[in-house]
């Protein structure tokens, strides 16, 4: 079965292999759809577009979501040479480094500004920009974190950005779901990934979401990117303003 035969994702944040982003990717891949991507600077285009290449990508983009004006060049190019998008996916969060550790109230104001703009307004900013673009029935969906709901320690102003984010995917939902797009989140475990390297106690985390979780384990990277699968493709058709939970049941403990 090719779930996503015919259909064109347009993909922001994959940093490299191990990146949620890319798992998503290669999920999409395998049920057909045709993939393109953006990338944030030219560290991270060395790394994109050998991995972009091998899944056919040739809509391999540039984009600093904190720049309007770079937003707006880059869905002119989607215009000129895709046409349209059927899914969008923002797998896009950033906190300084130094705001990810010690007390949430030594956050300054110009790291909390930071991380609101990198990791919520961007998406808002590339729903609206995508508009034009996106095919009826067509698919937002977008990364967050159960720190949105319950502290974990060191995540601090992440924690704050990801509530305000999943409160943007319920609002763009209700505004968007006239023109039959649907928006979603996929609440994802603790991954290894680039970002998470940032996170003060980055190990510990791992070891008792594995201790707590029904499962026993933390979750993979592929089993992520078959959630977006599903709320990508017509099996979703009546999903929309959810936070989905991929964390190997983690969410439901409360001890």
């Amino acid at each position: 079965m090719t779930l996503l035969q015919g259909k064109t994702a347009l993909i922001f944040g994959v940093a490299n292999d191990h990146s949620i982003a890319w798992g998503i990717a290669k999920s999409f891949h395998a049920h057909g759809a045709r993939l393109e991507f953006s990338y944030a600077g030219e560290v991270l285009e060395k790394r994109v577009r050998p991995l972009a290449g091998s899944v056919g990508a040739t809509f391999v983009e540039s984009c600093d979501v904190s720049r309007d004006e770079d937003i707006a060049a880059l869905f002119e190019k989607v215009g000129r040479d895709l046409g349209t998008i059927d899914v969008l996916v923002h797998s896009i969060g950033f906190a300084n480094r130094d705001e990810l550790s010690g007390p949430y109230y030594n956050t300054s104001r110009a790291g909390f500004h930071t991380a609101m703009d990198i990791s919520v307004y961007s998406f808002t900013a590339l729903a609206r920009a995508s508009l034009p673009y996106m095919n009826p029935g067509g698919a937002l969906l977008t990364l967050t974190y159960y720190g949105s709901e319950k502290v974990t320690p060191n995540y601090n102003v992440m924690g704050v950005a990801k509530a305000a984010l999943e409160a943007t995917v319920r609002y763009l939902a209700y505004d968007l779901g006239k023109r039959r797009i649907r928006v979603n989140a996929i609440s994802a475990g603790p991954v290894k990934t680039l970002a998470a390297r940032g996170i003060a106690g980055f190990g510990d985390m791992l070891k008792s979401h594995a201790e707590r979780a029904p499962l026993g384990r933390n979750v993979e990277v592929s089993e992520v990117g078959d959630a977006a699968l599903f709320l990508a493709s017509d099996l979703s058709t009546g999903v929309t303003g959810e936070v989905i939970f991929v964390d190997c049941g983690y969410n439901i403990m409360g001890f």
